[in-house]
């Protein structure tokens, strides 16, 4: 009976986690626009030396990853790969804010990264509601 609760809990915490970034990705790709993204911040990064073409690709790269690592989580394909390259994500995020604004406001990249360390510190084998399980 753990196991079954355990399994439907990591199952909860890797779909939530999915919809939260594949609707940040998606915003961005389809409602923002990409440079919507791109002259939010713009200004700001030139401001401290950072040019339009590593604002564009950290902007492009963010959005993309969140986008198709969302559908990823959703569904359980690449799980353990998504959750590497949604990391590295969040550090670029986390890294591109701080030189932005020193004291920036975590309350919505802290909560995503702790969902991301559970899912990687849960043991594979609870992942069984996922295209992964069915593929193995």
């Amino acid at each position: 009976m753990i196991q079954y609760k355990a399994e439907i809990a990591q199952w909860i915490i890797r779909v939530f986690t999915g919809i939260i970034f594949f609707f940040q990705g998606y915003d961005k790709l389809f409602r923002v626009r990409i440079e919507g993204v791109i002259n939010t911040f713009l200004d700001q990064a030139e401001q401290h030396h950072i040019h339009k073409p590593w604002v564009t690709a950290l902007a492009w790269y963010t959005s993309i990853i969140e986008f198709f690592g969302g559908i990823a989580l959703i569904t359980g394909l690449f799980t353990t790969y998504s959750l590497y390259l949604l990391g590295i994500d969040l550090l670029l995020v986390a890294a591109a804010f701080s030189i932005l604004q020193p004291v920036w406001d975590m309350k919505h990249v802290f909560p995503r990264l702790l969902l991301i360390s559970v899912l990687l510190l849960l043991p594979e084998e609870l992942n069984k509601l996922s295209i992964d399980f069915l593929l193995k």
